[in-house]
């Protein structure tokens, strides 16, 4: 077998402590990004889900990020303004 498939998914656990939660979360969110999972999985989304995803995630963005982290960490725009604002 091998491969990234099988290293990453038993890393994978929920509910056991904050620490496992984060490292999990992590490691799904790496998966999730497959480019061959999202070229089939997109297609098969209807429209209310791809708004739903994009709305928990910009939400999540939204609570979390200062503006300067959203432009940096999430767009790669190493050049925004200094200024510590909320998204």
């Amino acid at each position: 077998m091998g491969g990234e498939q099988a290293g990453i998914a038993p890393e994978i656990c929920f509910g056991l402590n904050r620490t496992t939660d984060e490292e999990s979360l992590a490691a799904f969110l790496r998966l999730f990004n497959k480019k061959d999972l999202a070229s089939v999985l997109i297609p098969r989304m209807t429209d209310e889900e791809i708004m739903r995803v994009v709305d928990l995630l910009t939400d999540i963005m939204h609570n979390h990020l200062q503006k300067k982290e959203y432009h940096e960490l999430f767009l790669g725009d190493k050049r925004h303004s200094d200024r510590v604002s909320r998204l």
